[in-house]
């Protein structure tokens, strides 16, 4: 038994399922903050058009990334701490900041010039911290819990490990449905 992965539990996998989280997370926190960068420079230089398309490729980052990656953290990666009593408050903290985040990409949306350059850099400190959060916090308590598997939980989820890290089978919702299922807050 490994204290760190609790008792009955492939220590191995459960790296792996770290390490593939980790990474997917570090993958999307770079693509987000190349993105805001650009619209942030795109708004210092005072040139409309960069920031309109730039503003364009964010949004459609969020939409098909961001969001989705959300929803499924929702799932079975929360649903297990959820239920016990000493993850609770993290995981009603961290679905908090998913309906923030949610709400800062529905204001990026109608912004323009400045305002939009704020709502993003706002979108990408909430979510620095929330992957911050789970990546020192909620996976760790996964880990070491006994009736918990983080394996298990990200199983199929490209969401939450990259396509590589997800395997064959997918328990995610087909494409298409994430925009119809709401962020809890």
């Amino acid at each position: 038994m490994n204290a760190a992965t609790g008792p009955g539990k492939d220590a191995a996998a459960e790296a792996q399922a770290l390490q593939s989280v980790e990474a997917h997370h570090a993958g999307m926190l770079k693509q987000l903050n190349g993105l805001v960068g650009l619209l942030t420079e795109a708004v210092e230089a005072g040139d409309p058009a960069a920031g309109q398309l730039t503003q364009a490729a964010l949004l459609d980052w969020c939409d098909k990334e961001l969001v989705p990656h959300a929803l499924a953290e929702e799932g079975p990666l929360y649903s297990g701490p959820h239920g016990m009593p000493e993850a609770k408050l993290l995981v009603d903290g961290m679905l908090a900041e998913h309906q923030v985040i949610v709400d800062l990409v529905e204001e990026l949306r109608t912004a323009d010039g400045v305002s939009a350059a704020v709502a993003a850099g706002a979108i990408q400190r909430i979510f620095a911290l929330h992957l911050d959060k789970e990546n020192r916090l909620l996976m760790p308590f996964i880990m070491a819990s006994a009736g918990l598997s983080l394996s298990r939980a990200v199983e199929g989820l490209h969401e939450l490990v990259g396509a590589a890290g997800a395997g064959s089978h997918s328990h995610a919702a087909p494409h298409g449905e994430e925009k119809d299922r709401h962020v809890h807050g």
